[in-house]
């Protein structure tokens, strides 16, 4: 695999850091800023929508430029967004500094994901994604921890400058790694990355992300008083069972890709089915300690063995364009993350106990089934490969829509 990829990781690693890290410095946050905790928490939100809105609008912005530069441009960005939000002098300021700072944060893996299977002969695609995605899944093992234990000794706003220099770090290598020839702008411009939405195809598959991954987060926003009020742990336990589903979410993150690189659809289809499952399990696994701290494990591994597919999978449809779609499924994710909260609320909220979210969750990822079973005819009503390879060429119809 190509060093650059590490540059890519870098990346990933400070993004994962700032996004999560967020949520174990609320109490300081609001202390210090002298807000209510739910106010402190339209931080986190801040940061989602800039994520949702930056992702397709950066990523559409920059589609003449070359890759390289778009994503040290990202980068940029990202450090600039966290560099004000350690300087913030109140609450407001603060909210939009972590707006910025969300902003390349979809554009930064959409961008990155293509540039990463460039750089890799076509059996290595998937690989090549997951281990950029390596750097967020290692963030929520390490990055977070550690941020979070810098914040509460030194202060919250050393975390975020720490994370501006880890960005500064990853600008450094993505300007001394990213090859020039391998990060050329896209052929297609701003009309064809356009064009390439237009595809059916296109949309099933971020459909198929909205599902899959709101399952994991109708279950994960809950993991705590699951893991308290039915598995009996102690709150000071809860963050050590969170770098347990970072670590199932790396191991998932790389087998994942290796998979996939052997059967797209095939991987596609198991990690849903496995996240189905794992999530159903989760009322009988979280009566005793042990097989709780396994369930927390297993839903790291069966969600994140679909990260790189789904990716893979957008690209694939969109292939005559495939940034933008890119960038659009990282906002599919966050998506995810708000739809997913919102429905596993919504069974807590009804009284069916402290495990209905997990099995909320599962009911989305037999949805995400589902679509990506329509996802499946459609490509074979249209006569359409459905193996797992991103396709590098394209040829336009008469009509300007692009093949699927």
């Amino acid at each position: 695999m190509p060093l650059a990829l590490l540059a890519l990781a870098v990346g990933a690693f400070g993004i994962g850091t700032t996004e999560f890290v967020m949520m174990g410095l609320l109490p300081d946050v609001a202390s210090d800023l002298h807000i209510s905790i739910p106010s402190a928490g339209h931080l986190v939100s801040a940061y989602a929508l800039g994520v949702v809105i930056g992702a397709p609008l950066l990523a559409a912005v920059t589609a003449r430029m070359s890759r390289r530069t778009v994503l040290i441009g990202l980068m940029a960005l990202f450090v600039a967004g966290n560099a004000l939000s350690a300087l913030a002098p109140g609450d407001g300021s603060l909210l939009a500094a972590r707006f910025l700072s969300g902003l390349p944060h979809g554009a930064f893996f959409g961008v990155g994901a293509v540039v990463a299977t460039n750089m890799v002969p076509p059996e290595r695609k998937a690989r090549s994604v997951s281990l950029m995605f390596l750097g967020l899944t290692v963030a929520n093992v390490a990055g977070v921890p550690a941020a979070t234990l810098m914040g509460q000794h030194l202060g919250w706003r050393a975390t975020f400058l720490a994370v501006s220099a880890i960005g500064l770090a990853a600008i450094a290598s993505l300007a001394f790694l990213i090859p020039h020839d391998h990060a050329h702008a896209s052929p297609a411009g701003l009309r064809g990355e356009l064009a390439a939405l237009r595809s059916l195809p296109v949309w099933l598959a971020l459909a198929t992300t909205v599902a899959g991954f709101g399952a994991l987060f109708a279950a994960y926003s809950y993991v705590t008083p699951m893991l308290t009020g039915a598995a009996g742990y102690a709150e000071g336990s809860v963050t050590l069972l969170l770098a347990l589903f970072g670590v199932g979410a790396t191991a998932g993150n790389l087998l994942g890709g290796r998979l996939a690189d052997h059967s797209l659809r095939g991987t596609l289809f198991g990690g849903l089915t496995s996240l189905a499952v794992v999530l159903a399990l989760f009322p009988p696994l979280m009566r005793a300690q042990w097989s709780a701290a396994l369930a927390v494990t297993l839903l790291g591994v069966a969600a994140f063995v679909t990260g790189s597919p789904l990716q893979l999978m957008v690209m694939e449809k969109a292939a005559a364009g495939p940034s933008l779609a890119s960038s659009a499924n990282q906002a599919a994710f966050n998506l995810a993350n708000a739809g997913g909260a919102w429905v596993g609320g919504v069974a807590l909220a009804a009284g069916f106990g402290a495990t209905s979210p997990a099995l909320a969750g599962a009911a989305l990822a037999v949805l995400g089934l589902g679509v990506a079973g329509v996802a499946y005819a459609v490509d074979r009503s249209r006569r359409t490969p459905s193996a797992g390879r991103v396709v590098t060429s394209h040829v336009p119809e008469e009509s300007g829509a692009l093949r699927p």
